[in-house]
């Protein structure tokens, strides 16, 4: 690499350098950022992300169900965006990025990026780290990152997530077994699997849920109460061995009470209540699985349970549904080719995208992770749209109301061919390859544009304009997508019994006949008003509207942008 030339640089432009060089890190991940930087980044500068909604190609089954949102275009401008609409809202982000393997799987600037560029790692890296790092400020508190990765940028991408997302905050390295059989063209080793990285925004607020991903093991929790899934198993020490009797351990073999309609079990002896001890069928004196006091814990906890087998009273314990998640994952039904490949296959009637993931893999990690209630998904790296199919298929399961958000660009038309066709089919219902009808899954979802406004150097034309820009932004954030009223001055827009109104009007000449129409609605009510002061509406003017949340628009969007593109 030529040595750079400092001889014909300003002071100022010296003092940048020194400056620049005095603070960079002792330890981290270092590349050559400024050489080529991305465009749709520096374009930013210049023209400001909206969105816009494509007609024609929502899907409504019932409005009652989840509304899900597909994004197309860059997913650098759809993440700005959504840094105004869900800043600290989603749950689970999943990513599958391009691997960088050299073999063109993805553009920079307009070109494919192949092996003999020899700044492919760099450019990657950029590109990584300016999504991430807008990626990180979606998140929730207790919200968790997954990066699907393969060996090419296994070491790259983790130093950069240990930056952005903390070192403390990885909770681990997944080896995912997608192709057991091995690739049989490679020279060394028959590549069989690739990685999955899980990162926390803060890792002491997240957990797992206590699922089994595992179905063999789920297959065993047959039982069911408030607090989940469970199986019985008895409370007696069964394991073989000096320390199961009660010879080795006296303090762990004392009676339990139980009435004879097993709704009362105590340590307290009491009339009508009969002692159990941990005595096995052969007769053996054995001990139970805790002492008195960690017993009592577990009977107060509703974790004890008595059942009568042959005459004879059974104390069993509780075990929720939960396993021990390990770091290698190897279910057959995460087979790319079988449960990735031939599944877009069938749905799309015909080959439009290379290795897509298994939908049963991206299924595991959303139980895993996400609530059924009121979890957000995004994937802006959404590819052949797996991501949105595991969201709806476990909806299905277990009656979830999840939603998902999918980001893609439109590259050989893959949102409008292979994307949103995918995610169209199985909400709807489609014939498979075998000419086979397949019952639809229902929810609805929405098509979105990344689109752009003029960065006008006056300050008060770029808040007008974007401010007519805004509607699809804001039904976006706040969750209202229905339009049911549209004037030259404002928009109503409604979902269940909430309700949106976005006022544009910069003359406020009808915002009395607004207020009229919003008071005349009832349930839970926002209003989205221009003004050109930053601090926002002047209350006055809205004395008489009932039960409504006002907010400012744009300068919000504004500060956002501010933060983001540095204008």
């Amino acid at each position: 690499m030529a040595k750079k030339d400092y001889s014909n640089l300003t002071k100022d432009q010296l003092l940048d350098v020194i400056e620049k060089l005095e603070g960079k890190k002792k330890y981290g991940l270092v590349w050559d950022e400024e050489r080529v930087p991305e465009k749709v980044v520096t374009d930013c500068q210049d023209k400001l992300p909206v969105l816009t909604e494509v007609k024609g190609k929502e899907i409504t089954t019932d409005e009652n169900e989840p509304t899900h949102i597909l994004i197309e275009g860059d997913n650098y401008h759809a993440l700005s965006v959504l840094n105004y609409t869900h800043k600290g809202k989603i749950d689970l982000i999943y990513i599958d990025p391009p691997y960088n393997t050299g073999a063109k799987d993805w553009k920079y600037n307009n070109d494919y990026v192949d092996k003999q560029d020899t700044f492919r790692h760099s450019k990657w890296l950029t590109m990584m780290n300016h999504r991430l790092q807008l990626a990180r400020e979606l998140l929730k508190d207790d919200g968790i990152i997954v990066c699907a990765i393969d060996h090419n940028e296994l070491f790259t991408i983790g130093v950069l997530m240990d930056e952005i997302f903390s070192e403390e905050n990885r909770l681990g390295i997944v080896s995912v077994v997608h192709k057991p059989e091995g690739r049989n063209q490679e020279k060394f080793f028959g590549t069989s699997n690739e990685f999955a990285l899980f990162y926390s925004k803060n890792k002491p607020l997240s957990k797992f849920n206590k699922v089994a991903i595992d179905e063999e093991t789920d297959e065993k929790f047959t039982e069911n109460d408030d607090k989940g899934n469970y199986r019985l198993k008895n409370f007696i020490r069964m394991a073989d061995g000096k320390y199961a009797t009660k010879e080795a351990k006296p303090k762990f073999y004392y009676p339990i009470y139980v009435s004879d309609d097993l709704k009362t079990i105590s340590l307290e002896n009491a009339e009508d209540l009969k002692a159990i001890y941990p005595i096995i069928k052969s007769g053996v004196e054995r001990t139970w699985k805790t002492l008195p006091n960690t017993f009592l814990d577990y009977l107060n906890d509703g974790n004890i349970i008595a059942k009568k087998e042959n005459e004879e009273i059974v104390i069993y314990e509780k075990l929720y549904e939960d396993q021990v998640i390990r770091t290698h994952w190897i279910k057959k039904e995460y087979h790319a080719y079988h449960f990735g490949t031939k599944i877009l296959d069938s749905i799309l009637g015909e080959k439009k995208f290379n290795f897509p993931k298994s939908v049963h893999l991206i299924e595991d990690i959303l139980k895993l992770i996400t609530q059924k209630n009121n979890s957000t998904i995004l994937d802006f790296f959404a590819g052949s749209g797996t991501t949105g199919h595991a969201v709806l298929n476990l909806n299905k399961k277990d009656g979830g109301n999840r939603r998902f958000i999918l980001c893609t660009n439109n590259e050989n038309e893959i949102c409008e061919e292979v994307t949103y066709p995918r995610v169209k089919n199985v909400i709807v219902g489609y014939k498979n390859d075998k000419k086979e009808s397949v019952e639809g899954l229902g929810n609805n979802l929405k098509y979105f544009k990344t689109s752009f406004v003029a960065n006008n150097r006056n300050k008060d034309q770029l808040k007008i304009d974007i401010t007519k820009r805004c509607s699809e932004m804001l039904c976006l954030k706040e969750g209202i997508f229905n339009l049911i009223k549209e004037e030259a001055d404002y928009k109503i827009f409604q979902q269940g019994n909430r309700y949106l109104a976005v006022y544009y009007d910069f003359a406020n000449a009808s915002l009395d006949e607004l207020k009229e129409e919003m008071n005349a609605l009832k349930g839970e009510k926002v209003l989205y008003c221009f003004t050109v002061d930053n601090h926002g509406l002047d209350k006055a003017n809205f004395r008489g509207w009932k039960n409504i949340r006002l907010e400012p628009i744009p300068q919000k969007i504004l500060d956002v942008y501010k933060r983001i593109f540095k204008n």
